[in-house]
């Protein structure tokens, strides 16, 4: 399966200044596949090093000298291991804290040897207060499920998707492929991204067995919860905010909601602890008046998103008929639509940085709220996931007067159109927002321009 992320391996392979590489995200999201798929494809060899299943090679890192690890490592591996013909793979290295470390001398005493790491788990070893980060001597990526882009490729639809690199506002999108894809995006939607069920369903169309692996799958992120060792994580509170997930994607976020009989304070560890797996994504709110919006962000006022809409969509008890008939924003009460465009919007994120999504709400009376923001080339943008046919814009309309917005972006399952400064986006478009919104914003500026003169 052909997944984005590796335009960013292959980059990194001939950058002048190369550092160790860790590869980031949450479980089953293909980061072992793609990293082993990649060193078949661009080295001589590659060597895999996984530091849950070989125990053995722990003892490779009691010494932080590379050229002793490789020669460790070579004999218990039983494979050569080159500078500049292999790529070093250290799987699950949140097992062994010593060999994160390790990766620093790899840097300054080893760089023509290509390294990546990764791990299911890692954040929580990074995140502990007495661990000491290599800084400024490893870079990360940052990986997601299968975005509804690597859904297409996947699915054989290399034609759709040239033809929507191409498409302009000014010609539109013909109405027959508008419908199929459509009707491509109502599969992804009970699908979803993550790698393994998407490939079953690309290779037997069996939406029962897909439902299975769903639900095997979400049963192993429990399992897995005896293993967020951090400070104040309890599993019952883990397990309960895992559960009451499909009542929480996309609504202003309270601990109330979990438990009203268990204070703020002993459920923020467990919710961070699913953050920091991976599990779910916080949107936070901004104010929207600068950039980074992070810098005027409240952090106590957040949203969230679950890992993969294919697994809300599962957890939610949707039925086959409704998602493959209702209108898309009226599933699960909006909620799959925001959580599609929240994990697309992370998908297409810049990978070298964790992705963060954000939401504005109105400080003033009136609650008006606007789903996302962004910003392209240094301008802020709000969007609002919206019905094809129904739906009103006054939220969006309050942010673009306030704010003195270019124009505002809406997300829905109407065609392409711009009309009344709303840039109108289909849902399955939205890889090409930015491409979009350049365009428009440049168009625009020559206009104004022309006037000028």
């Amino acid at each position: 399966m052909k997944r984005l992320i590796e335009q960013d391996l292959i980059a990194w392979k001939s950058q002048i200044g190369r550092k160790p590489l860790l590869v980031r995200g949450g479980r089953q999201v293909g980061k072992s596949h793609v990293i082993e798929a990649f060193g078949r494809e661009h080295f001589e060899n590659h060597v895999v090093v996984n530091l849950e299943t070989q125990d053995e090679c722990h003892q490779s890192f009691t010494s932080l000298e590379p050229a002793k690890i490789i020669a460790s490592l070579a004999v218990l591996r039983q494979q050569p291991i080159t500078p500049g013909k292999t790529l070093l793979f250290i799987d699950e290295i949140q097992e062994c804290p010593k060999a994160i470390l390790a990766l620093r001398y790899f840097k300054e005493k080893m760089p023509e040897l290509h390294v990546i790491a990764a791990g299911s788990l890692l954040e929580f070893v990074l995140n502990q207060e007495d661990f000491r980060m290599p800084v400024g001597r490893v870079e990360s990526l940052y990986m997601y499920p299968c975005s509804f882009k690597e859904f297409l490729l996947a699915s054989g639809e290399q034609l759709a998707l040239d033809y929507l690199a191409r498409v302009t506002l000014d010609e539109g999108i013909d109405s027959a492929i508008h419908e199929k894809l459509l009707t491509r995006l109502r599969e992804y939607f009970i699908v979803g991204g993550m790698p393994e069920i998407l490939s079953h369903f690309v290779a037997q169309q069996d939406y029962l067995r897909v439902q299975a692996l769903q639900g095997m799958l979400r049963e192993n992120y429990r399992q897995d919860f005896g293993k967020y060792a951090a400070k104040g994580v309890k599993i019952p509170h883990l397990i309960k905010i895992f559960e009451v997930i499909p009542q929480l994607v996309g609504k202003n976020f309270k601990f109330t909601m979990i438990d009203p009989e268990v204070q703020a304070r002993d459920l923020k560890p467990s919710l961070n602890a699913l953050e920091d797996a991976g599990l779910i994504h916080l949107i936070y709110h901004t104010a929207a008046s600068g950039l980074p919006l992070s810098a005027v962000m409240n952090e106590n006022r957040r949203k969230m998103i679950f890992i993969d809409v294919g697994l809300l969509s599962h957890a939610s008890r949707l039925s086959m008929r409704e998602m493959l008939s209702q209108e898309l924003i009226l599933l699960n009460q909006g909620a799959l639509t925001e959580q599609f465009v929240g994990q697309e919007l992370c998908a297409y994120s810049r990978s070298y940085e964790k992705s963060q999504l954000f939401y504005w709400q109105r400080e003033k009376p009136g609650n008006a709220e606007v789903d996302y923001i962004i910003h392209v080339d240094g301008v802020i943008f709000p969007i609002e996931v919206k019905s094809g046919k129904t739906g009103r814009l006054r939220s969006l309309q309050q942010f673009m007067q306030e704010k003195s917005s270019q124009f505002g972006i809406r997300i829905s399952e109407k065609p392409l159109s711009f009309e009344r400064n709303i840039l109108s986006v289909p849902m399955y478009m939205i890889f090409e927002l930015e491409r979009l919104v350049g365009s428009l914003s440049v168009n625009r500026a020559k206009f104004i321009n022309q006037l000028r003169v």
